[in-house]
């Protein structure tokens, strides 16, 4: 099977040269509104290309608001200290992570607690949030306590993992019965919708990558989503060094970061948006040209869950074990196909193998099986 995929890969990308995860593709005009904001001078942290990012962002994603930063990671950060997480307190994500999710939430001085995920999302599961809080929290003066650790939990970050959707209605559903803010991870899921509704959306807050691997690019970049006015005004205060808007003046009334997105890679972003729709589509056109080839291969492909439509950001194969993921990591990065397993488990990380957590089964067993698979933009699909 491994020598047949390798061949299948090469026909796809037709190429004999190294086919990485997950490259970026500039097809449009990434050069010119670069060489624009080259010319004029305006390349740092203040400019017009920033601000139209963020509202073209806002257009896309459906949310009232958009604040960009300098990445991904700054932005959960600042969506966690405007939720109002803080030292000493919890806050529920998964274990099937980036580790960017829980750093940030360290950040703040506070822990992650893991719940499970779901075999057919990839996502936090519903069941499994469930099954946590009725054995463990409790509701006292407004706000949800773990009764085992005797700390509040002050947030919930779900991830839609791979660019596909959480069930995330159902898991807004359960933290409001609790009076819990959901933030979502959204990083990898700019293009995807669960019901027709843009992910990163749901939530109080939700967060979106443009690393220089996701499906759209400004280099390194972040933006945070809400449809608060406040808390975008909040996020943006923060993000931007707690400086009071005057002309000339610098005073700053509280500690903020300078996580501010320059306008130079708001420029490559905004070219980049301008090819969203069709990276979408030709990501999904890949994907169905490999759940083809699965199938006629007997190979388990993981696929959108129901109700969602998905940007199909990384492609996914399942093994049977840890031994046949093993070997076809090694085969297919030998042969130059550039593949690997999922993230460890957060659990199983020394930083962060004391926080608490729910059973994690399904966790577990997909780490031991699933292997991402080049999903870069791919010329000359046929559907």
């Amino acid at each position: 099977m491994f020598d047949e995929f390798i061949k299948f890969v090469r026909q796809l990308y037709q190429t004999d040269d190294l086919i990485p995860l997950h490259a970026p593709k500039f097809l449009g005009n990434e050069k010119k509104y670069l060489l624009e904001t080259i010319d004029s001078t305006f390349v740092s942290s203040v400019g017009q290309n920033v601000e139209d990012f963020e509202q073209k962002i806002a257009c896309t994603t459906t949310a009232n608001y958009a604040i960009s930063t300098v990445n991904g990671t700054a932005a959960l950060h600042v969506a966690l200290i405007v939720t109002g997480v803080s030292h000493g307190e919890e806050v529920i994500t998964q274990a099937l992570t980036f580790v960017a999710t829980c750093n940030a939430i360290r950040y703040c001085g506070a822990d992650p607690v893991f719940v499970d995920v779901d075999r057919k999302t990839f996502g936090m599961s519903p069941e499994a949030l469930t099954n946590y809080l009725e054995e463990h929290a409790e509701i006292k003066n407004g706000n949800a306590w773990n009764k085992t650790t005797g700390r509040r939990i002050s947030a919930c970050i779900p991830m839609h993992t791979f660019g596909h959707p959480v069930k995330i209605d159902k898991i807004i559903e359960i933290c409001n019965q609790y009076h819990i803010p959901v933030i979502e991870d959204a990083a990898e899921s700019l293009g995807s919708t669960w019901n027709v509704k843009h992910t990163g959306t749901f939530g109080m807050m939700g967060v979106l990558s443009f690393n220089g691997n996701k499906i759209i690019t400004t280099g390194g970049g972040g933006m945070i989503l809400t449809d608060s006015e406040s808390l975008a005004y909040t996020a943006k205060h923060l993000t931007t060094t707690a400086r009071l808007a005057h002309n000339w003046n610098y005073e700053h009334d509280e500690i903020g970061y300078n996580y501010r997105m320059p306008n130079l890679n708001a420029a490559l972003g905004l070219a980049q948006l301008e090819q969203l729709s069709g990276f979408v589509d030709n990501k999904r056109t890949l994907a169905k040209h490999y759940r083809d080839w699965c199938s006629e291969n007997n190979v388990q492909f993981v696929t959108e869950p129901e109700g969602a439509r998905s940007n199909y950001w990384l492609n996914a194969l399942i093994m049977n074990d840890v031994e046949e993921r093993d070997s076809f990591l090694k085969v297919t990065n030998k042969n130059g196909i550039m593949t690997r397993p999922a993230w460890k488990p957060m659990h199983k990380l020394k930083m962060y193998k004391d926080c608490h957590h729910g059973l994690l089964q399904n966790t577990e067993w997909i780490s031991e099986r699933v292997v991402n698979i080049p999903s870069s933009v791919c010329d000359n699909l046929t559907k």
